[in-house]
């Protein structure tokens, strides 16, 4: 039996207790915060002195220097070359449909005239270096290396460095793969906090960059978020989330690996059906206790439909669409009748997946958007990771004479009513210089 919460909107209490379920408990990141803290430390004052003794500490990996943690560039185009030839065709499938909607993705310069003398516009420069935080753990992610990498590839930066933690000197060969088909630049075999702050600080062997991306553990996560003004980061990402609303006529069994898909990430990842129809969420409920045993990651699965799972049943998919924007989910799957119109009503989700045929699964890997989308109810102010998070933006004001007379009576007036002398008098010289040219 797979103890999964049911709720329904007909609960006196039932906003509270969706609130209370959808709540992410980061309790354990407080309990990580102390750690964290003095590795940064240790790695800004120390440098790779302090990078090689934590690998070790935490990664069993004992180097002579950072140097020998860093993978040639041969290696990796080895390791493409030598995957089988259904995996490699796989990713390059998926890196040629990612890069092909990065493409569209693209922020452009502009200019106008504003017709007093004035040119305005923006100019839009790639960042120089990125690094590229890739996770072990559970599982290898492939997938990571691509999403993160071609949309700044496609952006125009020019230094990609990604980090991967070794455990035991051990590294998923399709990551590397991944890797050398999406133009990573530099590679070293360190993970945790103490990569975050090499790349945050740079050390004598790791060169500093310009900004964080990619997903890790709470250690990873608390060290981003420390070290955020010293880079731009992309996120702080919470466990990975899908909620699904259905109108109880798609085969539960779909249903039910649905939420599997994103169960499977981890214990603490969280898995949501609403739909109107209690009897299709008990259809849904048999099909999970049916599959769940056949399952390779079974068990972590059930804790995490136990542990922040739920089967919501509301009076109408109207409700349905309060529930999602409510919950902001970073995956949402609209398996219903007329998806398009429901999606029109959607107001915050970090990727929306349209009828009952569009697996979440398809956008983890190849469909072409990025899988690295806001989580923990931030998709009610952020958006996926795109071509433009790496992308940086400068305003561009050109005056002649006459434009500058005609902007800086106001200006003065303005920085006058705010205290500010100098900056009137200094419009002030421009509109004087144009008046005395007429």
């Amino acid at each position: 039996m797979v103890d999964i919460t049911r709720l329904s909107t007909t609960q006196p209490d039932f906003w509270d207790a969706l609130r209370r379920l959808t709540d992410w408990d980061d309790a354990h990141e407080h309990r990580v915060e102390g750690v964290v803290r003095d590795i940064l430390k240790a790695v800004r004052r120390e440098g790779d002195a302090a990078v090689l003794r934590y690998t070790e500490k935490f990664d069993r990996l004992k180097a002579g220097s950072v140097a020998e943690l860093e993978l040639p560039v041969e290696h990796l185009r080895a390791a493409f070359e030598e995957l089988p030839a259904e995996q490699r065709e796989a990713l390059e499938f998926a890196a040629r449909r990612i890069t092909a909607y990065a493409e569209r993705q693209k922020i452009e310069d502009f200019r106008y005239d504003d017709g007093h003398g004035t040119v305005l516009g923006q100019k839009v420069t790639p960042l120089d270096r990125v690094g590229l935080y890739v996770p072990g753990g559970k599982a290898a992610y492939p997938s990571s290396v691509l999403m993160n990498a071609l949309p700044a590839k496609v952006a125009g930066v020019e230094d990609i460095v990604m980090v991967v933690p070794a455990p035991d000197g051990k590294l998923e060969p399709m990551v590397l793969a991944a890797a050398w088909l999406a133009g990573v630049n530099r590679v070293f075999m360190i993970g945790g906090a103490q990569a975050v702050a090499a790349l945050a600080y740079g050390t004598e062997t790791v060169p500093a960059v310009d900004k964080i991306v990619g997903p890790g553990n709470a250690f990873v996560a608390e060290a981003k978020r420390r070290v955020f003004g010293t880079v731009g980061i992309d996120m702080i990402a919470g466990p990975s989330e899908i909620l699904v609303v259905c109108d109880g006529q798609t085969d539960p069994e779909w249903i039910a690996m649905d939420l599997f898909s994103q169960a499977e990430h981890d214990e603490d990842a969280q898995a949501i059906l609403v739909c109107p129809e209690s009897r299709y969420l008990d259809e849904v409920q048999q099909a999970i206790e049916r599959m769940l045993p056949g399952m390779e990651r079974s068990d972590i699965i059930r804790a995490s439909l136990a542990g922040r799972g739920a089967l919501i049943c509301v009076r109408d998919l109207v409700e349905a669409e309060q529930v999602v924007n409510f919950v902001a989910p970073e995956h949402l799957e609209l398996s219903v009748a007329q998806p398009e119109r429901m999606a029109e009503r959607i107001r915050h989700a970090g990727a929306i997946f349209l009828g009952r045929h569009t697996a979440e699964v398809l956008g983890d890997y190849c469909a072409g958007p990025d899988h690295v989308l806001p989580t923990s109810r931030t998709a009610r102010f952020a958006s996926p990771l795109g071509v433009y998070d790496f992308q940086k933006r400068s305003s561009l004001i050109h005056c002649t004479s006459a434009g500058a007379a005609y902007l800086g009576g106001p200006a003065a007036v303005l920085a006058r009513a705010e205290g500010l002398d100098a900056h009137a008098g200094s419009a002030d010289y421009r509109v004087e210089a144009a008046d005395a040219e007429h």
